[in-house]
């Protein structure tokens, strides 16, 4: 372990660059609640998306990383906003009209659209839970509206009544004129009507722990800000939460940015130390414009799960946070073929490197071994000449060319091949695009068909690579990615592919001549 630690301390991977940042926290000794808190925050209004999952992942990869290089027992918990007010109703749920009665109410007093559970928070709050453990995370959930109402946060939402002004003065430059006039950091939910009302606050009373607001016909109202009673608004709410509750690392997207230098300062005004922060990138689609929701652009964790298993949407994930990523179908078999290179690398590796290999930091000391015997680009291609409509297709190429594997032997190729098929029949297949070939183009696809003819040295990629590689220079084709290039347009219909001698060991001997002699026939093109 102390091997471990000490390249731990050393290392560049990012989660024990965050983890020695988090650690100076406690250089002089351990928190006096005994535990360092991590912290990830969701709005119960929608579903859990790839973004949630993309923040739990990665303030999970930190909090790994801190287990290594400290003895302090740590905590993760997954806060649901689920007491903010219904303002608006989602276009893509049922009952809208029932919905749109309950509009201003907490999210745990909406009644759920799918009739399933108590309210509508709890539904989400359900599936947001199924959500996290289907990708085995250890976390604790944590319901805003269950602490406000336990007590949670009373001690701090006293601290923040006395200190109201201060919290006024960091956030009303942040506000424009009409919303200044009406601006309170506390929204009282209505004892009438249960709404949770974006009023002023008219009187404050510290010492009684109330504030006085105008219901919407007038009357004047003295309600405690302990108990549930009110909610804060969000910035002043996260800032309360991170001060009630010691929250010590919390990351964010980089739209909330303004959210984080507010809440910091307010934490600061109710005197307690921000949590140290992450500001991570946000996804873009394949024209580099941001992904909404709202446009249906870019890739959703539904599509990535569809095509690809999890821990390949956690390799994409650890990459590189600070930076922005494209996030579109072509990422898909990138990330899987790389996560299983890096998993092959792993066994081999010393301490150091294992540490700065990103599967140690999706699966912690349990990493698997890779049975992937055929890259995940392979097998798209593959599925795309042999026109596979289903996996057992495949593997009857699959198992010629690695007769010990088995659906039963090798589950993340059995896996994988399930994977291709579908991405080959719902994304390739539709944009399929052979072109014909030009003169030189002809004569090396002869020369290459003639070869393989003769070809007596067995399956072996690399000799074939070479034989293929052979083939480009001797008709001069420069530089020469320009003839694998031609290759993967002409036979397979596309822009990129794999190694073509691995392909040819796959795919077969006979039947790439066959492919050959379909294209130089004019059969594949148009």
């Amino acid at each position: 372990m102390s091997d471990l630690r000490d390249a731990a301390m050393s290392s560049k991977a990012w989660p024990f660059e965050e983890a020695r940042r988090l650690l100076k926290r406690y250089a002089n000794k351990a928190p006096d609640k005994g535990y360092v808190l991590f912290e990830t925050g969701y709005g119960p209004s929608g579903l859990p998306h790839i973004g949630t999952f993309g923040e739990v992942q990665r303030t999970t990869m930190v909090r790994r990383a801190f287990a290594i290089i400290s003895d302090i027992p740590t905590k993760l918990i997954c806060f649901s906003d689920d007491m903010d007010g219904l303002r608006k109703v989602p276009g893509n749920l049922p009952n809208q009209e029932m919905l749109a009665e309950d509009m201003h109410l907490p999210l745990t007093k909406v009644r759920d659209p799918f009739g399933t559970h108590d309210s509508f928070g709890a539904h989400n709050n359900a599936r947001l839970n199924a959500f996290l453990d289907s990708f085995g995370f250890e976390y604790e959930f944590a319901s805003s509206t269950e602490y406000y109402k336990a007590g949670r946060f009373d001690e701090m939402l006293q601290v923040a009544l006395e200190r109201f002004d201060e919290i006024m003065k960091i956030m009303l430059p942040t506000l424009g004129p009409e919303r200044q006039a009406t601006y309170s950091p506390f929204l009282p939910v209505s004892p009438r009507t249960g709404h949770v009302l974006q009023v002023p606050t008219l009187e404050r009373n510290p010492a009684k722990g109330t504030i006085v607001y105008s219901e919407p016909d007038g009357e004047r109202v003295e309600l405690p800000v302990t108990g549930g009673n009110v909610k804060m608004q969000w910035k002043p709410d996260w800032a309360m939460r991170w001060a009630a509750l010691g929250v010590d690392y919390e990351m964010s997207g980089k739209d909330l940015n303004d959210s984080v230098t507010q809440a910091t300062r307010i934490c600061r005004a109710l005197g307690k130390r921000p949590p140290d922060t992450l500001t991570y990138e946000l996804f873009n689609d394949e024209q580099g414009q941001k992904i909404s929701k709202s446009k249906g652009n870019g890739l959703s964790m539904e599509e990535w799960l569809t095509y690809a298993a999890p821990e390949s949407l956690g390799y994409f994930m650890y990459q590189k946070p600070k930076t922005a990523k494209r996030l579109y179908f072509d990422v898909v078999p990138k990330a899987v073929d790389e996560y299983h290179q890096q998993l092959r690398a792993y066994a081999g590796q010393d301490a150091k490197q294992k540490l700065a290999n990103p599967v140690y930091h999706i699966h912690g000391h349990n990493v698997p071994a890779s049975n992937m015997v055929v890259p995940f680009a392979m097998l798209l291609n593959l599925a795309s000449v042999s026109h596979a409509e289903d996996k057992e297709t495949l593997w009857g190429f699959i198992q010629r060319y690695a007769p010990d594997a088995s659906p039963e032997t090798h589950p993340d190729l059995d896996a994988a091949a399930g994977f291709a098929e579908r991405y080959y029949n719902d994304f390739v297949k539709p944009t399929k695009a052979f072109r014909a070939p030009d003169d030189r183009e002809r004569a090396a696809l002869e020369d290459l068909r003639d070869r393989l003819k003769g070809w007596d040295g067995g399956l072996d990629p690399e000799e074939l690579q070479s034989m293929v590689f052979a083939v480009g220079k001797a008709h001069e084709f420069e530089p020469l990615r320009d003839w694998f290039k031609a290759l993967y347009e002409v036979l397979l219909g596309a822009s990129q592919g794999p190694r073509f001698g691995g392909f040819i060991a796959l795919f077969g001997i006979d039947e790439t001549v066959a492919l050959i002699e379909a294209v130089l026939a004019g059969e594949l093109a148009g």
